[in-house]
Order: C-alpha cells, then structure tokens, then sequence
C-alpha cells in the first residue's frame, strides 16, 4: 500500500509466481516421461527492438525448461512471403514444436494476418489466429488461446481483486494485440464495456466512469489523474518515453496514466514498468505449456 491507500499491483512478483509455476509443470511433464514444451520464434528482419523482444522470451524459456533455442529461425528483411509461411509449414508439421511464434511487427511488404492465418491453431500461443481472436469474440465459444498482453490484463485485475461482474469497464485503445481482445475479455467476465478511443468525444468523463480502466493507447501520461473514479482499478499497458536529462539514458518510461496523481483515487494500479511488461512473457510461457498439453491430447 501507498501512504495514499491504492494498491500498487506488482506485475513483476506475479509474473514471477507464474513463470515458477510454469517451470514446475515442465518439469512434471519430463518426469512422466513427456515431450518437454517447444516454443519456435520467428524474426524477419532486424528491427532492434523485435530483436530485444525475442531475445527476452528465448531466456525466459530457457529459465523455464522450455525449448526455444533449438526452433530459433531468423530470416532476412527481403523475405518473401512463400519463404515465411513456407517456415510456419515446416514448424507446424514439427512434433517437437508447440508454440509458435512469429514476432510482429513484419516488414511492410508481408501480408502479415496471411502469415498468422498459417499457423496452427494449436500453436498459436500469442493468441492472434483469426479464428482464436473470433471465437474470444463469440458468446459460448472458447480460444484455444488468449492474446498474452490481455490475458496479463485480466489476471493482474483478479490478483487485485477487481470484482468483474456488472462493473463498468473502459479499454482505452482498440489495437488488435490488447484493446479489443482486454474488451471481449471483460465482457465474457460480464462487465459492461465501453471502447474509447482518439475520436471518443468526451474523454475524461468516460473514463470518470470506470470501475475498471485498461489504459492502452500509446499516449504519454494522457490519462489525468482526477479522470480516475475513487475506487477504481487501473491497468497501465501504456510504455512511452519522455526526455528526462536527469537520467543517465536520456529519457525515462511512462505509462498512458499519471501514475502519481492516479495514486489519489485508485483502488489499485499497476506501474510503469513493473506492470504488465513481465506479465506478457510470463503468459506465453503458460500458452506454451498449453499447448504442449493440447498435443498429448491429440
């Protein structure tokens, strides 16, 4: 707790609990004599940051006992498009490969919803297949798997407490990756749901509203702190630079929310970093353990 009362929701210590429990699960599928979970990734060009990215969920594997080194595949900027879904085949047909994972986002001359089309649904541990974002979409109808930045969403929210049902839910931001599929999310859990957005009139008094904020838009500390309801519960996706000379890098990260004038009203709110940074990664781990079930079953 903060001497102000909101509950700051350390996404690193549960991310950490996640990922622990990941590991323990591989080891129990090893011991029983199981095939040890395999996540391939996919990097098409040298995006620095893609690069990074990758680098991060290959160690994190490791840390967990699953194989990513081994399914590792890099591929020049000037791919062609029969060259990468050709890959995802060969990595679909490969036993010893569960998860898939082609980081996005691709260089501009791939049609990148066909490369996600051609992975299997039962190794589509980012949760961005279509058919998986369509039946998140459909009422009665489960995902194989839920996009890993959302899917961080909601459980940071459960670990905090939020109560769910009936209350009023604002996802700022509609991006493919984790303001659409946080808002079906709320509404299978049976929240009332509205989508803001930049072209949302009235901004600040929609999310004066909230119960629960999912603040994913991409906007340095956009959202004020007395936009926050009393109570409310906020969930900061945003990661944005801001010069700061006082830093030895130059600059330092902010969130979507002014984290310090949000600590006045909120019930509980996630920081910038430490929130759901480590949560994404931790729930690809998971996906990917998933999936390696999934194909026992098969």
């Amino acid at each position: 707790m903060t001497s102000t009362g909101a509950k700051v929701i350390d996404g690193k210590a549960i991310a950490a609990d996640i990922r622990e429990n990941v590991r323990l699960g591989v080891e129990a599928r090893v011991a029983a004599g199981k095939t040890r979970p395999g996540l391939a990734t996919v990097l098409v060009g040298e995006d620095p940051a893609s690069e990074v990215y990758v680098r991060m969920k290959r160690k994190a594997c490791a840390k967990a006992g699953i194989e990513a080194e081994p399914f590792h595949h890099r591929l020049p900027a000037d791919a062609t498009q029969e060259e990468v879904e050709g890959l995802v085949a060969d990595l679909n047909a490969n036993p010893n490969v569960h998860g898939i994972l082609v980081q996005l986002p691709l260089p501009k001359h791939l049609d990148e919803e066909a490369v996600l089309n051609a992975i299997s649904l039962d190794k589509d541990v980012d949760g961005f297949h279509p058919i998986n974002i369509g039946r998140l979409a459909q009422k009665g109808r489960d995902p194989v798997f839920v996009p890993c930045t959302p899917y961080g969403c909601m459980v940071l929210l459960e670990r905090a407490g939020a109560t769910f049902e009936g209350a009023n839910a604002v996802v700022l931001g509609r991006s493919n990756i984790v303001g659409m599929p946080a808002a079906l999310l709320l509404v299978e859990r049976n929240a009332t749901v509205t989508i803001c957005h930049s072209r949302t009139k009235n901004l600040a008094d929609k999310i004066r509203e909230a119960d629960i904020l999912i603040a994913a838009v991409g906007r340095a500390e956009m959202v004020k702190g007395d936009w926050i309801k009393p109570g409310a519960y906020v969930i900061d996706v945003g990661i944005n630079r801001v010069d700061d000379p006082t830093r030895k890098r130059g600059y330092r990260l902010v969130g979507d929310v002014a984290y310090e004038e949000a600590l006045e009203n909120a019930a509980a709110i996630t920081p910038v970093p430490g929130g759901v940074g480590p949560m994404t990664i931790a729930m690809l781990l998971q996906n990917t353990l998933r999936a390696a079930e999934i194909a026992d079953e098969a």
